[in-house]
Order: C-alpha cells, then sequence, then structure tokens
C-alpha cells in the first residue's frame, strides 16, 4: 500500500495554482504589448493571412513546449527536442516515401520514433544515473547522426497526399496542425493539471525527497516523461515534415531553445515544482509573433537566435526574481 503524503510535502505544489494564473496573466500582457508593437512596425502583421501563419508556426514550437513543459515541470531537462524532432520527420517520409507504406505509418513511424528516443533518455538518466543535461545533449548529436544517416545526408521529398493534409490542410479554414496542436494543448493541460500523473510530475520537481517518501514512483515517472517527451517531440516532427511536404535532416534546428524559452515565459520553473500548459501556449505565441514580427521587418536570422537567447535569460531572471521575493516575504 503506498504511503501517504507527510503534512507540507505538496504544500508548494498545490500553492502554485495561483502563482500559475499570475504568470499567465503577465504573459498575456507581454503577447498583446508584443503584437501591439509589431502591429505599428509592420503594415502587414495584423492582415488574416499573417495572423494563420503565425499559429501554423506556433503550432510546431508549441507541441515541442508542451513536451517542455512536462519534463522541466519535474526537475529534468531535455536538450535533445529539436533534434529528436528532425530524425522523426526523416524517419516518417522514410517509411512513407521511400519504403511506399501507407500514410498512416509515416505518422506512426514519426510518434514511435520520437517517443523511443525520449524513452532511451529516460532509461539512461534513471538507471545509469547519469544527468540529463549529459544525456540528453548525447541524444541531440546521436538523433541528429542518425537523420543524416537514414536520409543519406538529403531531403526526402514526394510525402502522399494524406500526409500532406495533415501539414497543409485547412478545414473551416483552420491549418489542421493548428487544430493538432490545440487539441495536443487541451489533453496536456487535463493531464497535468488534474491527474495524479499531473500532480506527482509536480511534486516530483518540487522536491525528489517528499516525491519518495509520498510513495511516488520516481525512476518510473521520470522514465515515462522522457518517453512522452520523446513521443511529443515526434509529433512535432510529423506537423513540421508534413507542412513543408519532405523529411529534412537539418529540421528543428535550435528549436529546443525556442520551446524551453515558451515554456519558462509560460511559467514554467526551470528548477521544477511549477507548469502551466496554457502557460505555455501563451509563450508560444510570444515566441511565434517575436520571430513572424522579426521575419516581416526582414531581420538577419542570427540576430533573431540573439533575441530569442535574450529573452530565455529574460524570462529565467523574472521567474528567478519572483521565487526570491516571495521565499523572503
Amino acid at each position: 500500500m503506498a504511503a501517504t503524503a507527510p503534512p507540507g510535502a505538496w504544500s508548494r505544489a498545490q500553492r502554485t495554482a495561483v502563482e500559475r494564473f499570475h504568470v499567465r496573466l503577465e504573459s498575456l500582457v507581454v503577447l498583446l504589448a508584443l503584437a501591439a508593437a509589431m502591429s505599428i512596425l509592420s503594415p502587414f502583421f495584423l492582415s488574416v493571412s499573417n495572423f494563420l501563419n503565425i499559429l501554423l508556426a506556433t503550432s510546431t514550437i508549441g507541441v515541442l513546449a508542451i513536451a517542455a513543459t512536462f519534463v522541466i515541470g519535474s526537475g529534468g531537462l531535455d536538450l535533445s527536442l529539436g533534434s529528436v524532432m528532425g530524425l522523426s520527420g526523416v524517419a516518417g517520409a522514410f517509411v512513407a516515401v521511400n519504403l511506399g507504406m501507407p500514410s498512416a505509418f509515416g505518422v506512426l513511424a514519426c510518434i514511435l520514433t520520437g517517443a523511443l528516443c525520449g524513452y532511451v533518455n529516460g532509461q539512461i538518466v534513471t538507471r545509469a544515473f547519469v544527468p540529463a543535461f549529459i544525456v540528453t545533449l548525447g541524444m541531440l548529436g546521436i538523433a541528429r547522426g542518425l537523420a543524416l544517416v537514414i536520409s543519406g545526408g538529403r531531403v526526402i521529398y514526394g510525402l502522399p497526399e494524406w500526409l500532406l493534409y495533415l501539414g497543409q490542410g485547412r478545414p473551416w479554414g483552420i491549418p489542421v496542425p493548428v487544430i493538432i496542436f490545440v487539441v495536443t494543448a487541451i489533453v496536456a493541460h487535463c493531464v497535468l493539471a488534474y491527474t495524479r500523473f499531473g500532480r506527482h510530475t509536480l511534486a516530483l520537481g518540487d522536491s525528489e525527497g517528499a516525491a519518495r517518501a509520498a510513495g511516488i514512483r520516481v525512476e518510473r515517472q521520470r522514465r515515462i516523461l522522457y518517453t512522452l517527451s520523446g513521443g511529443l517531440a515526434g509529433l512535432a516532427g510529423m506537423l513540421f515534415m508534413a507542412r513543408i511536404n519532405s523529411g529534412d535532416p537539418t529540421a528543428g534546428l535550435n528549436y529546443e531553445l525556442t520551446a524551453i524559452t515558451a515554456a519558462i515565459i509560460g511559467g514554467t520553473n526551470l528548477f521544477g515544482g511549477r507548469g502551466s500548459i496554457l502557460g505555455t501556449m501563451i509563450g508560444a505565441l510570444i515566441m511565434g509573433v517575436l520571430q513572424n514580427g522579426l521575419n516581416l521587418l526582414a531581420v538577419q536570422s542570427y540576430y533573431q537566435q540573439m533575441a530569442i537567447g535574450a529573452v530565455l535569460i529574460l524570462a529565467v531572471f523574472i521567474d528567478q526574481y519572483q521565487l526570491r521575493k516571495e521565499t523572503r516575504t
């Protein structure tokens, strides 16, 4: 029979419901202010087509950011998200194009490839006791190399029509990737906010010792979380592959940085114990608006990477400042 939680074991995790609301409110203000600034700087920003482009680009980053929210909220880290996304897209395209299998198998190949990478990460972290930073950094290189090996260093073109619909279809005028992103976010929010799995995830990030005392199977929880993270990266790879009609082995470069930034902007504590899927959605939209606005202003891509890095540092600084302020009070 599982042990009951000691008094105060999950007190901080329970308090974070109110904290997450305030973080989401602040993030929403930032999003509105950024959108207002971009609409002044570019006359094309407020067009319907540009708004759909923002949502379309955000869908891939958003799914990766949801994966980052689960792992970071548990006190972990996954730096392999972008490379696993690229490998998954190549695997799906290889199955659907080179092997000529039905589109459904291409989708499964994407998700299962990502989940397998995440499972390997989780196994090494929990059984070999290698820090997650090192494991996922190694997987970043392994996944990128595998993508190049499978594709022969070339982009795989010519996806079947059904796969293309998942990336380019627009039922009711809404891009399919946006629909998939929203559905994924709703499910992820319900899991993190209202299920025992979600409570265990945040409790693990808040205090691993308290989580063990509460009867949580820490190693098993971490393995599931990394597998889930990889599976979501595979889903993001499928969306990106279908959107550009190819399996590109270089896809997802530096996407892990953008995804982690979106999660932290949305209120996920970099050191675990707090996370919000709704906040992450807002964070992903902030990153989407920022990148879209910089593209409209013809800002060079390397300056955009500098901007994303600066936003990440600023988000972590503000988060830690708020935590120190709460501790002093």
